[in-house]
């Protein structure tokens, strides 16, 4: 069983340089494991240039660019299993698609604040929201195109963690027939969760880290005061709360692709930006 650590620091696809910052720090986050080799995605870094909103969507060109640097570094390592190191959620498609490829009875976990179904018609320019509806065949044409294999269907999966809706998004996810629930004020029971784990042979996990709450964990978007997304708000759970889910997730499936996404460690960039001013550190 080969697993590959997939590093893939799309930044572009949610407009911030950080996400570049935070995916390459998440390396050195996570445990250290020499059987499970570490495979980047080459793509370039932050310039400080603006991009073009083309047809709706933001650095569109290069977006789809790094989808297909993304798709040929896994097929160079054909793995079974692979955990992806995002960057924003975007990072989800190439490798879910993929084992999508390799499995056939296979479901998604998507664990999240926000439900990802956008598309460039919803005046929200960022890839990073449009993600799931591109692996459920929807959403930006030309995103969803670059799919190798069969598309996803409402019932393959299960939001943990959603919060509020924008009115297109409840649309998108009704007229889809996806059975999703708003946890503002609780989340899935550990029954439901098995429930969902118990249909499928192997499972997909998409963790966004704003699924956590902001005023507890500061190095997620709504951490930072002056961002405000497509419009929704923060995520609701503690630590905790997530531990014990991904928890239950993996004692009861077969997890086979597991992505990290939106780690934004402000604090953490400031620091490095300040040291990097300062020519002892340089010269």
């Amino acid at each position: 069983m080969k697993t590959i650590r997939l590093l893939y620091p799309d930044y572009l696809s949610g407009g911030l340089d950080t996400y570049y910052f935070g995916a390459n720090l998440l390396v050195h986050i996570l445990p250290d494991n020499d059987r499970q080799p570490l495979v980047k995605v080459n793509l370039t870094p932050p310039d400080g240039k603006n991009r073009t909103v083309t047809d709706g969507m933001y650095a569109r060109n290069e977006v789809l660019d790094g989808v297909h640097k993304a798709q040929e570094a896994i097929a160079g390592e054909r793995p079974d299993r692979i955990i992806t190191i995002g960057g924003n959620c975007v990072v989800s498609l190439a490798p879910f698609d993929y084992l999508h490829g390799l499995y056939d009875n296979l479901g998604i976990i998507w664990i999240d604040a926000h439900p990802d179904v956008s598309n460039p018609h919803d005046n929200y320019p960022y890839a990073h929201a449009m993600v799931l509806a591109s692996l459920m065949g929807d959403g930006d044409t030309e995103l969803a195109a670059q799919m190798r294999h069969p598309r996803f269907d409402a019932d393959d999966i299960l939001y943990v963690g959603l919060q509020q809706l924008h009115d297109y998004q409840k649309k998108f996810l009704d007229d889809s027939g996806v059975d999703y629930r708003i946890q503002t004020e609780r989340f899935l029971t550990d029954d439901a969760i098995r429930e969902f784990t118990g249909r499928f042979d192997h499972i997909l996990v998409h963790l966004d880290i704003d699924v956590l709450d902001a005023n507890l964990f500061h190095s997620t978007y709504f951490a930072n005061k002056n961002l405000v997304g497509d419009g929704s708000g923060s995520g609701a759970m503690t630590m905790e709360q997530l531990a014990h889910t991904l928890k239950l997730i993996t004692d009861n499936s077969d997890v086979v692709g597991f992505t990290i996404a939106e780690y934004l460690p402000f604090d953490e960039q400031n620091l490095h930006n300040m040291l990097e001013s300062l020519p002892l550190f340089t010269e």
